[in-house]
């Protein structure tokens, strides 16, 4: 690793970090009701969409409340999707006449978009038209983001309130999230992308001359090439700032016409980091302690900083077959060095890395490469840290109430090693918060390594590797670390696109939205019908360098525990297997 990559990769932090306070503090203000600039100019757009929705905004919900309109409102959001990708080819803004897609893949689709995950076995440009992106995804990247972000006002007000039934109105946090904070960072985002040269038009694709004519495997005369269009740069700003991922092409961000510079791919990968690192800040800042914001967000940059500087090293060094070849894999002026395989030259082995991280830290799931083509540890970090449960900044609102039921779980362990009730501000967290944390930790690692273990027994699964052996065993994993963790990212090499994989992987990404979402909940009634406890001098403070380091080590053994012998099937034993020592 040279200076370059240290620099490169200061800067990301550096901007990111400059951002957490003000954006924080916005987003803490909007939550609290408070005026905060655009929830002031917008006020009359709000009441007009609780006046067509019957919303009564004054009517606080308890937590099953909450938690029932949550599921009414997501379950209604997939058969949209659903139904708007089979009746699109007799639908409008179709333009190149798209049929409809198949019900397995259908049903696939559907819920990966309305659960934030964003897993897509299809192409975008060739499977779905110009409305069922807009309508059906485009909707969905903003609903299925601001619902995590509700869940999490719900929580934090768990904390805040004192002996109360009820954890405020899922409605409102919605509207709020979505017009106050997704709509203008989106509308802001995507005109910077469009200036970037990122396409937005209902222009169907246009064909234009090759500047050289070429044959294809039959012979045929190649002279010209269909460049595929569309409204797209809508829909990756909100992919990104939403942590949804999904590509509007099948490249994902790797393609030209989504992510065509080096300014583009800096702002995009800074917006997949940007809300779920400010959403830090406003738990501080609504808990009325701004140091536990920061000690959360401390704990989440040690895990992420080392992970990230590991990829880029792995991916610098470059492979050890090349280097037994002979072949030059060295950064110079003519070549990037590294492992250039599977990534774009426009953004080299430093940029690449820096997403992949970035997106696997945050539920986002979009690529700028190719997952698959790392080295076996480069494609280690990744997948290791979606398994940690996509709580190193995660998604937007869902990684940060992961990271505090791992809170909740560090709490009590430490309570009991010192021997008093455990705390958390200023709220006891007694057996039943417990057992709703132990399922939210429990849920995704069971639904990874049960779904991993089925796929490399059945035939009709094995049948899908294209890469046998340690690698294609590492491809499953990735799989179902992925959707399991809400993330959408995949590698390579596991055709997912039939009847096994859409079904199991669709319910897989269902149930682990789902079954979380309740659980946290339901922590989040429990604490508000709770009163707070004044702090004495056994109160185990919780903003320290000392707890930070706690929290750190539950992350990373409950990790460590979990998957390691997974990992060491795979992506280890194939290090080792290339003779990487």
């Amino acid at each position: 690793m040279n200076w370059f990559n240290l620099v490169q990769t200061a800067i990301f932090l550096s901007a990111l970090l400059l951002l957490v306070k003000p954006l924080g503090i916005y987003m803490a203000l909007v939550y609290e009701g408070k005026p905060a600039g655009l929830n002031v100019w917008l006020a009359p757009v709000e009441r007009w969409i609780y006046r067509l929705s019957f919303i009564k905004p004054d009517m606080s919900m308890s937590w099953k409340t909450y938690a029932a309109a949550v599921m009414l409102f997501n379950i209604i959001g997939i058969i949209v999707v659903y139904a708007l990708q089979r009746l699109q080819a007799y639908l409008f803004l179709n333009p190149m006449s798209i049929p409809a897609v198949p019900p397995d893949l259908a049903f696939n689709t559907a819920v990966s978009f309305a659960t934030n995950t964003n897993w897509q076995s299809y192409g975008g440009e060739t499977t779905l038209s110009y409305l069922t992106q807009m309508l059906a995804l485009t909707v969905q990247n903003f609903v299925s983001a601001a619902t995590g972000m509700a869940i999490l006002a719900a929580l934090i007000r768990g904390f805040v309130q004192k002996q109360v039934e009820t954890i405020g109105n899922f409605w409102v946090d919605l509207v709020r999230s979505t017009i106050y904070v997704l709509i203008p960072l989106a509308l802001i985002l995507s005109l910077i992308l469009v200036s970037q040269g990122v396409v937005q038009t209902f222009k169907s694709s246009a064909k234009v001359a090759l500047l050289q004519p070429t044959k294809d495997a039959d012979g045929k005369i190649i002279s010209e090439q269909t460049l595929a269009l569309g409204p797209a740069a809508s829909q990756v700003a909100i992919k990104q700032l939403g942590t949804n991922g999904g590509g509007f092409f099948n490249v994902n961000s790797a393609h030209p016409y989504e992510n065509p510079t080096a300014l583009s791919n800096f702002l995009e990968t800074l917006a997949i980091l940007l809300i779920p690192a400010a959403l830090c800040y406003t738990f501080g800042f609504m808990v009325r302690d701004r140091r536990q914001g920061w000690a959360i967000l401390a704990a989440m940059l040690i895990i992420f900083i080392p992970c990230l500087l590991s990829c880029i090293y792995f991916e610098q060094k470059g492979n050890p077959l090349f280097d037994r070849l002979g072949v030059d894999q060295n950064a110079t002026a003519l070549q990037p060095g590294g492992n250039m395989e599977g990534k774009e030259a426009r953004f080299g082995v430093t940029s690449s890395a820096v997403w992949a991280t970035a997106t696997t830290a945050a539920s986002n799931g979009s690529v700028n490469s190719m997952h698959d083509s790392y080295m076996p540890l480069g494609g280690l970090i990744p997948m290791w840290l979606m398994q940690l449960g996509e709580v190193i900044f995660g998604g937007v609102g869902s990684g940060l109430y992961g990271m505090i039921a791992f809170v909740i779980i560090a709490v009590f362990i430490a309570g009991l090693m010192i021997g008093r009730t455990p705390e958390y501000l200023g709220k006891k967290i007694e057996s039943y918060e417990m057992k709703m944390a132990s399922l939210m930790i429990l849920i995704p690692p069971i639904l990874v390594l049960v779904g991993t273990a089925v796929s490399v027994v059945l035939p009709q699964a094995k049948q899908a590797i294209f890469n046998p052996g340690t690698h294609g065993f590492s491809e499953i994993l990735y799989a179902f670390s992925s959707t399991a963790n809400n993330n959408g990212s995949a590698f390579a090499g596991l055709s997912t696109n039939n009847f096994f994989y859409n079904l199991t992987l669709g319910l897989v990404m269902f149930f682990a939205r789902y079954w979380l979402v309740i659980p946290i909940l339901a922590i989040a009634g429990s604490l508000s019908r709770k009163k707070v406890v004044p702090a004495t001098q056994g109160t185990l403070p919780t903003h320290t360098p000392l707890f930070i380091l706690f929290l750190v080590m539950v992350v990373l053994i409950v990790g460590a525990l979990t998957f390691f012998p997974a990992l060491a099937l795979g992506p280890i034993v194939e290090h080792l297997m290339l003779g990487g020592g």
